[in-house]
């Protein structure tokens, strides 16, 4: 197994080392007996995380992983993904979040891309993982978690022995910077995803100040020294750990010193989340909009007092909005508490944030501009705020170096503009003189539903190989819950008839659910331009009218 390369240090800030592992071994030392991550009755020491987190560490690099390699956590919430985030970030690993909802090809695709040498697995992926294995020969190493669900197959190895590993500390055997990487896959425009990759320091500063620790910007090895005195916060993340909101909110948690919470089930269930922010006195919550938002409110309001939320400081939002009254509905139960609404991307920390609280709730789609967020025309020029003009937003200071082997991707997506290094994934916005920012909408027709991003393309060539549909076009409707939903608009092949759910079916069979349509429209035609295009607004619009009318 090749070791990997160092990536070269950013040009945009002087070097600097902030590394997770240094942060987090700081607090395993001086609150050793404070918790580190729970779940159900299971509860996790920093001291046995560190240790355990050392041993795996160890593993890795004594089978062959060597710097920088890529690590795939093939997992759903539990204590197992942030120690072996932990155990990465020790032995100069890079970690690659695997959204557990994929098919066998888009797994595939995922591994290969990201050059994947190990992945750390749950064992009810154990059939799905051994019918693709041969399919990434790059994966040298599975370490298989259990969940009760079988037994460990013969072509991986228990996670629990791995972490048993004994050796030297590997602090000793590997040189940690801030240039190390975090890789976080998000979707992309051809809709396969994409590896963010982000700078650990620059990770480190652009999470600090909003959620952990305001570390100072230059690197002061000494700073954690006697820092941590008590147990940090506890933070709950509803939504997955394989998503950036997951991942980075419990980043900023652990760097205070605090403790994860992970929920039991593997379906969202709000009773569940109530009782245990109740039981474990959790203080920070990670959720994805109203998706979690009004099912959590519907059971406040179902059963009021059943529930204390007297430990909550906050509600974190991020990856889609959520809406004024969902907000409103939540202080009403508790006041005191502060529901953050952070408008960022996984390629892009800081360009805004609505903070509601105090009984008053903050207006759906308006933000306060983060401290480097502009607004930039299609020429990439700056527009002055409050002339009302519509661009695209754009964040400069701590963002991440590119995306992972995809230079013209890299290119269009992070700018120079007036000098400065910028990140503009694509929303547009206008921004008045007073920092406020109004959200209109990505430019491309990417589809957010639930905080999962779909993109069109991947759906349509998905509905297009059944044999009844001749031309389809995928757009995102408005949706109560989810914020957006998959819609196929459908142009059949002549004499041939095929019932809703059976498309849907078929685009289920060959893709993750969530990016299976709801609903399929028919359309005579799809009205496509010589060029191939198609006007997707237009048929937006009108799959929106079918929707409502109740249509097909």
């Amino acid at each position: 197994m090749a070791a990997g390369r160092r990536h070269p240090r950013s040009d945009r800030c002087a070097m600097s080392g902030w590394n997770l592992a240094d942060i987090w071994e700081a607090a395993s030392t001086q609150i050793p007996d404070a918790p580190f991550a729970k779940q159900g009755s299971r509860t996790l020491t920093w001291r046995e995380a560190d240790r355990r987190a050392e041993g795996l560490a160890s593993y890795l690099l004594d089978s062959g992983a060597g710097h920088q390699d890529k690590i795939a956590q093939y997992l759903y919430n539990c204590p197992e993904y942030v120690e072996s985030l932990f155990a990465c970030y020790k032995a100069a690993l890079v970690p690659v979040n695997t959204n557990y909802r994929y098919t066998a090809d888009e797994l595939v695709y995922l591994w290969d891309n990201a050059d994947a040498v190990a992945v750390v697995f749950h064992g009810c992926f154990t059939d799905t993982i051994d019918a693709i294995r041969h399919r990434v020969p790059k994966v040298a190493m599975w370490l298989w978690v259990d969940d009760g669900s079988g037994a460990c197959p013969d072509w991986a190895v228990s996670y629990d022995d791995a972490v048993d590993t004994e050796g030297i500390r590997v602090a000793q055997r590997v040189e940690r910077s801030g240039d190390d990487l975090y890789m976080l896959y998000t979707g992309g425009t051809t809709g396969m995803p994409k590896g963010v990759m982000w700078r650990q320091d620059d990770l480190v500063l652009a999470l600090s100040s909003g959620l952990g620790v305001a570390v100072p910007a230059e690197y002061d090895p000494s700073f954690f020294d006697g820092f941590f005195h008590e147990p940090g916060p506890v933070g709950l993340p509803a939504c997955p750990l394989m998503h950036g909101t997951g991942a980075l909110t419990s980043f900023g948690t652990l760097t205070a010193g605090g403790s994860i919470v992970c929920l039991e089930s593997r379906h969202f269930d709000p009773v569940e989340l109530l009782d245990t922010i109740d039981r474990e006195h959790v203080s920070r919550i990670a959720i994805v909009g109203d998706a979690f938002a009004k099912p959590i409110l519907a059971a406040l309001d179902a059963e009021p007092g059943r529930w204390s939320l007297e430990s909550v400081m906050a509600f974190v939002s991020s990856g889609v909005m959520w809406s004024e009254a969902t907000k409103q509905g939540m202080l009403a139960h508790q006041p005191s508490m502060l529901l953050l609404d952070a408008f960022s991307s996984s390629e892009a920390l800081g360009m805004g944030q609505s903070v509601s609280g105090g009984g008053a709730a903050a207006k759906t789609a308006r933000f306060q501009a983060g401290a480097n967020t502009i607004v930039v025309d299609d020429d990439g020029r700056r527009l002055a705020p409050g002339t009302g003009e519509v661009g695209r937003l754009a964040v400069g200071g701590h963002q991440p170096v590119g995306y992972y082997k995809d230079p013209e991707k890299s290119a269009r997506t992070f700018l120079i503009v007036d000098g400065k290094r910028y990140s503009c994934p694509g929303d547009y916005a206008t921004i008045d003189a007073d920092g406020t920012v109004t959200v209109l909408g990505r430019g491309s027709v990417c589809i957010n539903s639930g905080g999962e991003k779909i993109f069109p393309e991947e759906v349509e060539e998905a509905l297009k190989t059944h044999p009844a549909v001749l031309d389809a076009v995928v757009v995102g409707t408005p949706h109560e819950r989810f914020g957006e939903m998959v819609v196929g608009v459908v142009q059949r092949r002549p004499g041939h008839d095929v019932a809703e759910h059976d498309l849907i079916d078929h685009v289920r069979e060959r893709l993750a659910a969530y990016k299976a349509p709801r609903r399929i429209v028919d359309v005579e035609t799809i009205g496509r331009a010589p060029n191939g295009k198609v006007d997707y607004q237009q048929l937006r619009d009108d799959a929106i009218t079918h929707v409502k009318n109740g249509d097909r």
